[in-house]
């Protein structure tokens, strides 16, 4: 079924696909940056194609390419049943057009992209780190990224000190979680004892602990 996208890509774009490859069910298409937005959005429009469902965009890091980093679009079709991987290359520095008007949910997994390996996309709502701190330097999951490297040391935020400690009584699931260590802003006695109490009828009517 996925070697029609290939088919279809290979019709429609002609030269402009420059490479195609399919393995085991695993269909793969590359293109130029410049028409990375262009074929992407064929894919999702174009009623033989229907890839309605965005799965996940990453990158893989070639460090002695010139044009290092493989982005990988990976794409499924709710109603046809067939998947396809849209890649381009891009040399460090270069950028790319952003495909979240297409697929809103690849919105966060762009700044992955940008926040691991430094990949940057044209025309994104919102391009920051997600992961890692705002002063952190470098992006660790390059291949030129030393594993030893020492991060600076960032200074306590003080806007982040009225902020409610978590796992108190009233957040989330109480099973097993206790404050050990004495604060200002500890469970109180009676947090406790609610606490307790949960975790005691957890443990009296798990199944596992009748066996």
């Amino acid at each position: 079924m996925s070697q029609l996208l290939l088919d279809k890509l290979k019709a429609r774009f002609g030269e402009r696909i420059l490479e195609t490859s399919s393995f085991r069910g695993d269909e793969v298409a590359v293109v130029a940056p410049t028409d990375w937005l262009d074929v992407a959005q064929f894919l999702r429009d174009d009623p033989a194609c229907d890839m309605s469902m965005f799965i996940d965009i990453t990158v893989v890091d070639y460090p002695e390419r010139e044009a290092r980093f493989d982005l990988v679009l990976m794409l499924y079709s709710l109603h046809k049943g067939h998947r396809v991987r849209l890649k381009t290359r891009l040399a460090d520095g270069a950028t790319v057009k952003t495909v979240t008007p297409l697929w809103a949910a690849a919105n966060w997994f762009e700044r992955e992209v940008y926040d691991m390996f430094g990949v940057k996309f044209e025309g994104h709502p919102d391009l920051r780190r997600i992961l890692m701190y705002e002063e952190f330097e470098g992006h660790p999951l390059r291949k030129d990224y030393a594993a030893d490297r020492t991060q600076p040391l960032v200074p306590y935020r003080p806007e982040a000190k009225d902020k409610l400690a978590p796992f108190r009584a009233d957040e989330g699931m109480p099973f097993g979680r206790r404050d050990w260590s004495p604060r200002d802003d500890a469970w109180k006695t009676d947090d406790i004892a609610h606490n307790e109490e949960h975790l005691a009828e957890a443990i009296a009517n798990d199944p596992a602990e009748t066996r």
